[in-house]
Order: structure tokens, then C-alpha cells, then sequence
């Protein structure tokens, strides 16, 4: 029996396209857009809590975005942020408090910047909580410790809003006081996000 050459070469020709086709098409679906650093914005909020807490500040937090990226078809989120550049805002404040309670931050006690200078977050997974809004579970990565969180995630006039809360003695931090505990902060912290994605 006779095997006509060009046919098999045809054949291999359109299996090599139809493959190539699959191929392209699989990673436009899976391409992660990049998250606008400049326009997105993470707060952390850090509440007191104690006796004379009264006398002590709520913390307000700026967390800005290094780099990360979304795959929208897959709700798929990664991102970093240097823990250096975490500010301490606290309108309520005064200067010299807010530098010391950046310095307490930053230093050995809590985020450890200087040996731990990259906070991260990986989901691993998403389920929707109704139009429009995704439960996002992935690990978050702080002090070289990695910890599963739970997101609440809604898409809002193309912006990606949402928050978690987790505590920070999962991640090996003991909550600051003072006073003996008569002030200090809670263990449990809030985060804040808005991000928004390169057009």
C-alpha cells in the first residue's frame, strides 16, 4: 500500500497549527495584567486596645504596591510590597510619636525590615460571593512566614476593592505595649486595598 507523502506532511502541518493555535490561546487566558502601582493602595489599620488605651493612637499604615499582577479569567492575584517603604500616617499624632512608632515598625519587634524586606501575598484559589465579588484564598507571606488568609474581593467601576483580617501572632509578632499593657494594640489588624490594573 502506497502512503502519499504530502498527505502525512499536511496532515502533521495542520496538527502543528491547530497546537500552536491551543497553545497562544491557553496563555493570553492565563497573562497576568499588571497592577498600576502608582494608582493602587493598601492600609493596614493597627486598633489599641487596654485600660488607658484612651491615651494611646489607632494606627493608620500606607502599604504601596512594589509590583504584582491579576489573571482576571482565573482570579488568580500575586503582589509585593518592600517593607521599608510601609509609612506610618496616624493624622492624630504628633511628629516625634509617629517617628517612633515608625522606627517600632520597622525594627526587629514587629516587620523586621532590614532581614525581612519583602511582604507578598500568592492566592491559591477564589470562590465567588455573588456578582461581582470573590472570596480569594492565598498565602501571605510576612517575616519569612507564610500563613494562609482569606480576601473579600469586589470588582467596583474597574477597580478591585476589598479587605482581611488576620493577627499578627500568627506571623510571629508580638503586639506592641506599654505601660505594662495598660496600652497596646490588638493582635487582630485590618487591611485595605483599591487596585487598579495597567490598561
Amino acid at each position: 500500500m502506497n502512503q502519499n507523502p504530502f498527505g502525512t506532511a499536511k496532515v502533521r502541518v495542520a496538527t502543528y497549527i491547530l497546537l500552536t493555535s491551543l497553545a497562544l490561546r491557553s496563555t493570553a487566558q492565563a497573562e497576568l495584567r499588571e497592577i498600576d502601582t502608582e494608582k493602587s493602595v493598601i492600609t493596614v489599620r493597627v486598633y489599641r486596645a487596654g485600660v488607658l488605651s484612651a491615651l494611646g493612637h489607632d494606627h493608620e499604615i500606607t502599604a504601596p504596591i512594589a509590583r504584582g499582577g491579576v489573571d482576571l479569567a482565573a482570579h488568580r492575584v500575586e503582589l509585593s510590597v518592600k517593607a521599608g517603604s510601609l509609612k506610618v500616617l496616624d493624622p492624630k499624632a504628633s511628629e516625634k510619636d509617629r517617628s517612633e512608632i515608625q522606627s517600632t515598625m520597622l525594627g526587629h519587634e514587629v516587620l523586621d525590615a532590614e532581614r525581612h524586606p519583602e511582604i507578598t501575598f500568592q492566592s491559591t484559589g477564589a470562590e465567588s460571593n455573588g456578582p461581582g465579588s470573590w472570596n480569594v484564598h492565598g498565602n501571605l507571606t510576612v517575616r519569612g512566614e507564610a500563613r494562609p488568609v482569606t480576601v473579600e474581593v469586589r470588582e467596583a467601576g474597574g477597580h478591585y476593592v476589598g479587605s482581611s483580617r488576620f493577627k499578627q501572632t500568627e506571623f510571629g509578632i508580638t503586639p506592641v505595649k506599654v505601660a505594662g499593657g495598660a496600652i497596646r494594640v490588638k493582635d487582630e489588624i485590618a487591611i485595605e486595598f483599591n487596585i487598579q490594573l495597567t490598561r
